[in-house]
């Protein structure tokens, strides 16, 4: 279960809270920038508070990287990353951060013959593929997971986020618990020296790539994945048992989570649970303690609390599992003060 502590209060935040009773509804547009991995829900989230309110929430999914750059140099009036910054780093950026929704990144692969939920991988085979080491479909690190599975005498075409990404950060943070080559040859970040592959831009870009390419695996959030009708991969989990992506086996995986306010700082792959999905991740909202424009940044805190709450339809419809309500109520009580 999730787990709310206390939280701690920045006097730049109390005032930026304090003006939302203050703004009337459709005061100003707002922009955001950041994750494509939260993109469907935000653009969901965004034409539903238009219609309610008149107010217009424009959101450029640009990658979380960017996002993160666009809010600290004030050229957006939020930012959204699936890579929390830790503490230290919000602080040197006086930024306030909170999660919005968890997702889960999934593989996807174009093996003619090969359904979705077919083909089954563990982060060790994983990894060996986007190190180059695992070059065709029926290797026998391959074949052994898969023996009832007929698998090609086909190149792998490994595909890969270009652009500095949170999908990227969550995806190659798991691959560096599974595997100690992976941690010292390669790492983690929102970008990595990938030693193999092709690289998109955002999610979008290796949809296309690995929708294209024969035989070409990739890495996307679960909505894109299903929007676009591609054929995911079980993956092996912590407790070794092979689990399928899906709204249930990412909320498994959070299960476990405990959010201390005000960071929220959290991460959720190679999560323990027999249902837990191994690459879990959370988008999180970026915002300045101190506002640039304080009528922009009261609004998306209305959007904030009227999405988190209201549309947890929508993030559900759209594979997303939506932040349970008292962790909703921690996130609105460290805006407010806890008034």
């Amino acid at each position: 279960m999730f787990h709310p502590t206390r939280p701690r209060f920045a006097a730049g935040v109390v005032a930026l809270a304090s003006m939302l009773a203050a703004m009337p509804a459709s005061a100003v547009d707002i922009t955001g920038s950041g994750s494509t991995f939260v993109y469907p829900v935000m653009l969901r989230w965004a034409a539903s508070y238009y219609a309610r309110t008149g107010v217009k929430v424009n959101y450029l999914a640009i990658g979380s990287g960017a996002g993160i750059q666009q809010v600290k140099a004030g050229q957006s009036t939020f930012g959204a990353s699936d890579k929390p910054l830790p503490p230290e780093d919000l602080k040197a950026a006086d930024l306030m951060q909170f999660p919005l929704v968890i997702g889960g990144v999934v593989v996807v692969v174009n093996i003619d013959g090969v359904a979705p939920g077919q083909l089954r991988l563990s982060g060790e085979v994983l990894s060996a593929v986007f190190l180059g080491k695992v070059s065709n479909w029926n290797d026998p690190a391959i074949a052994a997971l898969n023996p009832d599975l007929k698998l090609p005498d086909l190149k792998i075409t490994v595909t890969h986020r270009s652009d500095p990404s949170g999908t990227t950060f969550n995806f190659v943070n798991y691959l560096g618990k599974v595997s100690e080559e992976w941690k010292t040859k390669v790492g983690e970040g929102t970008m990595v020296a990938w030693p193999t592959g092709t690289g998109g831009g955002g999610n979008d870009g290796v949809t296309r790539y690995v929708n294209y390419i024969k035989g070409s695996i990739g890495y996307v959030e679960l909505s894109y994945a299903i929007q676009h009708k591609m054929t995911y991969a079980l993956l092996r989990n912590k407790s070794g048992a092979f689990v399928r992506p899906s709204p249930e086996s990412f909320e498994a995986a959070a299960a476990s989570a405990t959010w201390t306010s005000p960071d929220f700082y959290q991460l959720l792959t190679d999560a323990p649970g027999a249902q837990s999905w191994p690459i879990t991740a959370t988008t999180f909202a970026l915002m300045p303690r101190q506002a640039h424009d304080a009528a922009r940044s009261a609004e998306a805190l209305k959007f904030f609390k009227s999405s988190l709450s209201g549309g947890r339809a929508d993030a559900q419809n759209l594979g997303y599992v939506p932040l349970p309500e008292n962790l909703v109520k921690q996130i609105e009580s460290s805006w407010e003060g806890g008034k």
